[in-house]
């Protein structure tokens, strides 16, 4: 029986994180978990990292499919993140910049590491962010990572 399954070293791979300036202080933490991630664990150079920042989550999936056609990354790491509010605007962004991100995925067949956060609370996106239920943004790093290794097996 033939096995594929990635390990987390990616030492020539080429990353791209699109990170979102709306709720930064939350976003900062999400990039600086997943930066931490790919340097240490995945011993990815600096110079292989690229950070593209735009507005907020709904931004997030043109970017991501600008990146994927240019053929220059092995991954893109996708952070955000959208807080409920007394709208149903936290419904729109939340479901399109997913839906935008799988479609990019699947078009380009390049590793998206979903990794916006979509919290009913402040404190909900500050826990998922470096505090009580770990970094989002370091575990999105680790799956692309996973993910650069699965598909060069396949």
């Amino acid at each position: 029986m033939k096995v594929i399954e990635g390990n987390l070293v990616a030492k020539e791979a080429k990353v791209a994180i699109v990170v979102s300036r709306f709720n930064s202080f939350i976003t900062e933490h999400l990039l600086n978990g997943a930066t931490d991630v790919l340097k240490r664990q995945g011993e990815v150079a600096d110079d292989n990292i690229t950070v593209v920042r735009v507005p907020g989550a709904i931004e997030i999936p043109l970017t991501v499919e600008k990146l994927a056609a240019s053929k220059k990354y092995d991954a893109v790491i996708a952070l955000g993140c959208v807080i409920r509010g007394a709208t149903y605007h936290f419904e729109i962004v939340a479901n399109e910049s997913s839906k935008g991100l799988a479609q990019v995925m699947l078009k380009y067949g390049i590793p998206v590491a979903f990794g916006v956060l979509t919290t009913d609370t402040i404190d909900q996106a500050v826990q998922r962010a470096g505090s009580k239920a770990g970094n989002k943004g370091a575990e999105a790093a680790l799956s692309a990572l996973e993910m650069i290794n699965v598909l060069k097996q396949i």
